[in-house]
This record gives structure tokens, C-alpha cells and sequence, in this order.
């Protein structure tokens, strides 16, 4: 393996170091993900209950003891409780705009290494001829003719950048397909659910018991 990556020349670290950064990226926002991934539907219904029996400190402390956007979307419209219902929007707004970064994060480098990668293939591709037609030039002007294993290093260069280029760039833009749907998703959760808590927040009887 450490031969062909020396065979491709310098564009093949740059395209080896962009394949260890997308892994990592990637690495980190499966799990990132999936530590904020919490059932949407039984934390909602268990918030519920509580905020319909007036319960507003225990519904806090629910929040704080679940990750994820949803619980810190529902925590800040909870902590608005007794305000008017243009208040609460806002507060449950201004925690989304917060969170969703946090989703996104990391997301537009996985995007950067798939539209660059195979640019950096197609470069090595063309530095590979270059010096292909270089050894043609040079061998034209001598009394050797030109063989093969002549042109052998140009043309490794050429192919094995290429390849390397869509090699890095395939997986990554479907890893990065894959994680923009995942917050996607988590952003349809947390609309449903600051609509919930919005009503159940303005509809509830009046007195509080903390």
C-alpha cells in the first residue's frame, strides 16, 4: 500500500490526509448522532403529564437529564412557561437556532472533501501525463526510442491519483448524504415538538405547583 501511495505522488498524501479527516468526521458525528437520539414520542408524552400536573421544576430537571436538541428546545420553552405564547415561540426558536449548529457540525467538511477529492485525482491525472510527455520529449531527442516502463512512472501517477480521488469522494458524499437526512430528522422532531409543548405550555390551567 505505501508503494502505490509513493507511486501516485504528492497529491496522494493530500488525498490520503483528506480519507483519515472524512473517517474521523465521520467517526465523530455517528456518534455525536447517536448520543442525541432519544425517543421523541415517550419523552414528550412523560414531559406531558408533568407539565399538565403543574409539575414545572420536575419537568426541568427532565430536560437536564436527557441529551440531545429536543430536550434543550423543550427546556427553554418550559423556563417561559408563564409568559405569553409569542414569548415562549421565541425562546424555543432562539434555543433551535443554537442547536441545529451543533448538528450540523463538522458537516461542510465532509462536503468540502467530496467535491474536492476528485479534483485532486484529476490533477494528479494531469501532472501524470505531463511527465509522461516529458519523458517522450526527452527520449525524442536521444538515440534510445521510447519503451513502456518509460512512460510507466507518468502514467501510475495518472491512474492511481484518479482512483484514489473517487475512492475518497464516493463514501464521504454518501456519509454526508447520510448525516444531513440525520438532521433532517432531527429537525422535523424538534418542530413537532416545540408545537406540542407550545400548546400544551398556552393551553393548561392556571396555578403552579413547583
Amino acid at each position: 500500500m505505501w508503494d502505490v501511495i509513493q507511486r501516485g505522488g504528492p497529491l496522494m498524501y493530500i488525498i490520503l490526509f483528506c480519507s483519515i479527516l472524512a473517517l474521523a468526521v465521520a467517526l465523530e458525528r455517528l456518534y455525536a448522532l447517536r448520543r442525541a437520539k432519544i425517543d421523541t414520542k415517550d419523552f414528550m408524552s412523560r414531559v406531558s403529564a408533568t407539565l399538565k400536573r403543574n409539575k414545572i421544576m420536575e419537568s426541568i430537571e427532565m430536560c437536564n437529564n436527557k441529551p440531545g436538541p429536543i430536550a434543550q428546545i423543550m427546556k427553554a420553552g418550559i423556563l417561559k412557561h408563564d409568559r405569553p405564547r409569542s414569548e415562549i415561540r421565541e425562546a424555543i426558536e432562539d434555543a433551535g437556532v443554537h442547536e441545529v449548529p451543533r448538528l450540523e457540525k463538522n458537516l461542510s467538511v465532509l462536503a468540502t472533501i467530496a467535491h474536492i477529492s476528485p479534483l485532486l485525482g484529476l490533477l494528479g491525472t494531469v501532472t501524470g501525463m505531463v511527465k509522461a510527455f516529458q519523458v517522450i520529449q526527452e527520449k525524442a531527442t536521444s538515440l534510445y526510442p521510447v519503451n513502456p516502463g518509460d512512460l510507466a512512472g507518468g502514467i501510475w501517477e495518472a491512474l492511481i491519483t484518479t482512483v484514489a480521488g473517487l475512492s475518497v469522494a464516493i463514501p464521504t458524499f454518501v456519509a454526508y448524504n447520510y448525516f444531513v437526512s440525520r438532521v433532517d430528522g432531527f429537525v422535523l422532531d424538534m418542530e413537532k415538538s416545540a408545537t406540542d409543548l407550545l400548546n400544551i405550555l398556552t393551553t393548561r390551567s392556571d396555578g403552579y405547583e413547583v
